[in-house]
């Protein structure tokens, strides 16, 4: 798994779990009376049924809110518990971080009992996504290595229930594609930081692209370009969330 012990530093400030996108999730859990949550990170979207967070990196276990559940430091592709140690499992946004997705999701068959809730993308949508395809199509080239198609998680998954997840004009979770309608927002290094993507893409690879995004919005080309988001309230950017039951 790429470690956030550098890009991660700041994650807290601008991932803030978006309640919307909380309630899709803890509906896919269902009635789990107990929640793994692999790839946690400082713990966003956990439901109070969470009883145990795995998370690689340090940094980020630092960041978790007094009054969490207890994390352990530990990979997704390798994780010291028993067989069947919860009912469900969740993983967030973590898959295409794995090194090996193959044996992160087999270790999340392994420890969960009855259900397993994945929220990912689907790169054929989310590399069509404008910031990326009209301006930083060097960091959407980095996700063609990354990305783990959804027809290969639902394999890997033993089956799943595929669900799209629109994201909000106003998502308070500063993820990849959450800004869509607030493109001032990605000139911002603070927002670029917590979005893994473009803070793993070197400065100099940005800045041509960023640079011609500020233009664009000063001389209001963005607006007459994507007049059709302006009066969106969600959008379709790619994330989808499976559901697979044991």
């Amino acid at each position: 798994m790429e470690t956030y012990d550098s890009i991660g530093v700041t994650y807290a400030e601008t991932r803030r779990p978006d309640l919307r996108i909380a309630a899709g999730i803890h509906r896919a859990l269902g009635d789990a009376a107990t929640v793994i949550n692999v790839g946690a990170g400082t713990g966003s979207y956990e439901p109070p049924q969470t009883v145990l967070a795995v998370e690689p990196s340090s940094v980020m276990i630092a960041q978790r809110p007094a009054g969490s559940a207890p994390a352990l430091e530990a990979s997704a592709e390798s994780i010291p518990l028993a067989d069947d140690s919860a009912d469900a499992v969740m993983a967030l946004l973590t898959v295409h971080h794995w090194s090996d997705p193959e044996a992160g999701v087999e270790e999340l068959r392994r420890i969960a009992r009855r259900r397993i809730v994945v929220l990912t993308f689907d790169h054929e949508v989310s590399r069509r996504f404008w910031l990326l395809e009209e301006y930083l199509p060097e960091a959407a080239a980095v996700d063609d290595v990354r990305a783990v198609a959804v027809d290969r998680l639902v394999a890997l998954l033993g089956g799943a229930r595929v669900e799209t997840v629109p994201v909000p004009h106003d998502c308070t979770d500063g993820f990849l594609a959450a800004f869509w309608r607030r493109p001032e927002a990605y000139l911002d290094p603070q927002v670029r930081a917590g979005i893994s993507l473009l803070a793993r893409t070197r400065d100099e690879v940005l800045r041509p692209g960023l640079a011609r995004l500020s233009g664009d919005l000063s001389s209001g080309r963005w607006q007459r370009r994507h007049a059709d988001l302006l009066d969106r309230e969600e959008l379709d950017v790619g994330y989808r969330l499976l559901v697979a039951d044991l």
